[in-house]
């Protein structure tokens, strides 16, 4: 029955953290956005107490549970497993622990979070992985499914479905998105949970936890028969039938040793079965190490063509080369989202003006950046600072966003229309919404000329002149990023 309530509650969750993820529609933030909320790395992160206290009861009173119907990522592994079983059975053996290796890591990611070294924490946050995953594999596959829908709509004279234009936010995402896929699978195919009680350093964390359980699997060697099938189906590689023991640090809870026990000797209880050895001390070490470690820790895809009055191909604008980067209204300040984003990407996903990406930076390695190439960040949306579980990017409201200034823009004169193509425009001036642009005189090669002027004052950073600039492929004006956010 513990494997079948595990099962429900698995498909359930991995069903909501997916479609939050794919940013399916608004609405399913309203009612699903506390599964990104209730996960351990962003709990801490964003000093959601509630939360992290929350999760340790949980570990003491049913063990990593958490592991096996909460975290996305162990879930994924748990499918992988299962289809490993398919092709051969009765495969695992029960192994040591590798202390050095994860309790090392630990402190390694730990200090890594302190100083705010963003490569190595959002490689291995579990939940931001599966969000790389989803963002980066998922996603593209589920907007060419609704083009398809779209299409097939328009066919018969309706509009359920809006045709979404399918393209990489980040190669160098793609391709770490599908390297964990591909390297989580197979060791989870091989290995089952290796994984999470080797490197994770959640994993790591809630084993402080959960080896004082209160309710775990317990042997009653009276009935045990010695036929080593719970050792044999443990993905976590954490019984030793020979002498009737399991790791509780490892042990997830899955319910499969439970299942395959045919002398009814396991169970999932309080209440002892046989008399237990009492713990050596370095376990109650290894508690207080856990309750600091809590307390302290607070698309490759199609691309619709775009053309100019059906005759010339308009060309894509690329990206400038921006000496600080542009972060969302609501991160504060670069420093701010280096040291509590987790790279899950669920604001780029939920982004409904395609202006968040990944950023390919070392130091900001696939944390949300603000690119205008496909989009500007409209003055009315605060979307990426409501989806947040971090506290990465703090909630707004539309007014404070107004006053926001994330940036500044910068006029380049050698990619302006007005001086290379010798025309009038203006775009910029017109399409501003606070007014910090202005069209001035200039003394060109061809006489006076207008252009733009900027007030560095008025400009919020939105990036609209960058996104409707005509020039091609770089703007002529683009938007240079604050470190420090201010309010006017």
């Amino acid at each position: 029955m513990l494997r079948k309530i595990r099962i429900c509650l698995q498909v359930v969750m991995m069903t909501l953290v997916t479609l939050l993820l794919l940013g399916i529609g608004f609405r399913v933030h309203l009612w699903a956005g506390w599964v990104a909320k209730i996960q351990f790395l962003p709990a801490v992160l964003a000093l959601n107490f509630g939360v992290v206290a929350l999760l340790i009861v949980a570990a003491l009173l049913f063990g990593r549970l958490y592991c096996s119907v909460v975290c996305p990522l162990g879930i994924m592994q748990d499918f992988f497993s299962w289809l490993g079983g398919k092709f051969k059975k009765n495969r695992f053996s029960y192994a040591k622990e590798i202390k050095w290796l994860r309790y090392g890591f630990l402190g390694v990611f730990i200090l890594a979070l302190i100083i705010g070294f963003a490569p190595l924490t959002t490689l291995f946050a579990p939940y931001s992985a599966y969000g790389r995953i989803v963002n980066s594999l998922f996603k593209p596959l589920y907007d060419l499914l609704n083009n398809w829908l779209a299409g097939l709509d328009a066919a018969n004279d309706r509009y359920n479905f809006t045709e979404v234009q399918i393209w990489t936010r980040s190669v160098t995402t793609f391709v770490v998105a599908l390297l964990t896929l591909l390297i989580l699978g197979f060791l989870a195919w091989r290995k089952g949970r290796i994984y999470c009680n080797s490197i994770c350093p959640v994993g790591t964390t809630l084993s402080f936890f959960s080896r004082f359980s209160l309710f775990r699997v317990r042997f009653d060697k009276h009935k045990c028969k010695q036929c080593g099938m719970c050792e044999k189906n443990c993905k976590a590689q954490a019984i030793d039938f020979k002498n009737g023991t399991v790791d509780y640090s490892r042990c997830v809870v899955c319910g499969d040793c439970l299942d395959k026990c045919k002398f009814d000797a396991l169970h999932y209880t309080a209440k002892k079965t046989v008399k237990e050895s009492k713990p050596v001390d370095t376990e109650r070490r290894a508690f207080l190490v856990g309750a600091a470690v809590a307390s302290t820790s607070a698309a490759l895809a199609q691309t619709e063509m775009k053309v100019d009055g059906g005759l010339a191909v308009i060309e894509d604008k690329k990206a400038p080369k921006r000496q600080t980067p542009v972060t969302p209204p609501g991160s504060l300040s670069i420093r701010h989202l280096e040291k509590h984003c987790t790279a899950c990407q669920l604001c780029v996903s939920s982004c409904p003006n395609n202006v968040l990406r990944p950023s390919t930076d070392l130091m900001h390695f696939m944390q949300p950046t603000m690119s205008f190439e496909r989009g500007y960040c409209r003055p009315e949306c605060t979307r990426c600072s409501e989806v947040c579980p971090a506290g990465a990017i703090k909630p707004i409201t539309r007014e404070e966003k107004t006053s926001i200034h994330v940036g500044h823009a910068v006029w380049i004169k050698e990619n302006c229309v007005v001086l290379t193509d010798g025309v009038s425009c203006g775009n910029c001036a017109r399409h501003c919404p606070t007014g910090a642009i202005q069209m001035v005189d200039y003394e060109g090669p061809n006489g006076t000329v207008q252009v733009p002027a900027v007030d560095e004052n008025k400009c919020i950073g939105c990036g609209a002149c960058e996104n409707l600039c005509p020039a091609r492929p770089f703007s002529a004006i683009y938007v240079e990023g604050n470190e420090m956010h201010h309010i006017s």
